[in-house]
């Protein structure tokens, strides 16, 4: 019977660990020590990654990853805090009802059940319903966050979580692509920081811009700050909009800010948002957006601050 196994590049995606992080660990502290496939390339066990993903919530909570290494896995698992129960799947229905939306615990249901076109059929329902102002705000982002916790508290299984992330990416995607185009202002760059794997929370805000009436540029996730820079050069940009997710460690976030906001075009303005930056204090020349319904507002501020640049761009007249 084969035993399961990970490599380093799925291992990146579910712990959020990054593949130099685990290189080093593996070369300072022994741990973790993956097999080695055909091609030579990491194989990391489930047991690795369970205990990766213990590491890392507990290092996004202050914790120093070298006593954590040498910390008996156990132990660990007591460490970790747990939500209470009744935020689980087993408790979804609780949660979803205290939202007055019992819907969501029948989608994480279907999730957990695998159903593929019950889940499609049902999102798909909720859409034409809600249209994508309210899919996203009232489906899309109170339906991943149950789901992120029902993972961290062992509820979802990894490949339970990337199935919702997959349906439910294609689906915002295609209503974003369905949207009519044409000149619109102002031109936002959408993209995450290096060690942000998380998609949703850029689709989400790619819809919200677009709904009102912004010019998004999607540019995926974990760019470079030096390339986010150039690309809002290259795009013209108005601003850059970074997503973050509440895995994201905190600490981390005011001075990777602050560098990227030096490293930006002069004039050109940034925008943070997601679950990450919601406890976050102020920072110097960023603007914090959280919930996503900020959005409307923070755009109608821009145009205000910036009557010639939101009027809409003519094209230049062909000359020979």
């Amino acid at each position: 019977m084969n035993t399961p196994s990970f490599n380093i590049a799925a291992v990146e995606r579910d712990t959020g660990l990054s593949k130099d992080v685990l290189r080093m660990w593996e070369r300072r502290y022994q741990f973790p020590l993956p097999d080695r496939d055909a091609n030579g390339e990491r194989c990391y066990t489930v047991e690795q990654v369970e205990r990766l993903r213990l590491i890392k919530r507990l290092m996004d909570q202050g914790h120093r990853p070298g006593k954590l290494i040498a910390t008996p896995v156990e132990r660990l698992a007591e460490l970790a805090p747990r939500r209470d129960s009744r935020r689980g799947v087993a408790g979804a229905t609780a949660g979803a009802e205290d939202a007055e939306d019992a819907e969501l615990a029948d989608l994480l249901a279907l999730i957990r059940q695998h159903d593929v076109s019950g889940y499609q059929q049902a999102i798909h329902g909720r859409l034409a319903r809600q249209g994508l102002q309210g899919f996203v705000l009232d489906t899309v982002s109170p339906l991943t966050q149950l789901v992120g916790e029902a993972w961290e508290d062992g509820q979802f299984q990894v490949f339970e979580e990337h199935l919702y992330t997959e349906l439910t990416k294609r689906l915002l995607r295609q209503a974003i692509g369905s949207m009519p185009g044409g000149s619109r202002s102002p031109r936002v760059l959408l993209t995450s920081v290096p060690d942000e794997p998380h998609v949703l929370g850029l689709l989400m805000a790619e819809a919200m811009f677009a709904l009102e009436g912004a010019e998004c540029i999607p540019l995926g996730t974990q760019l470079p700050l030096v390339d986010i820079a150039r690309a809002a050069a290259a795009h013209r940009a108005d601003i850059v909009a970074l997503s973050f997710s509440v895995a994201f460690p905190q600490r981390q976030l005011p001075d990777l800010l602050r560098q990227l906001a030096l490293r930006l075009p002069e004039g050109v303005a940034l925008w943070a948002g997601g679950g990450g930056v919601r406890r976050l204090a102020k920072v110097d020349e960023v603007l914090l957006l959280s919930p996503l319904d900020g959005i409307a507002n923070a755009l109608s501020d821009w145009r205000n601050a910036h009557p010639a640049a939101a009027l809409p761009v003519l094209p230049a007249p062909h000359t020979r």
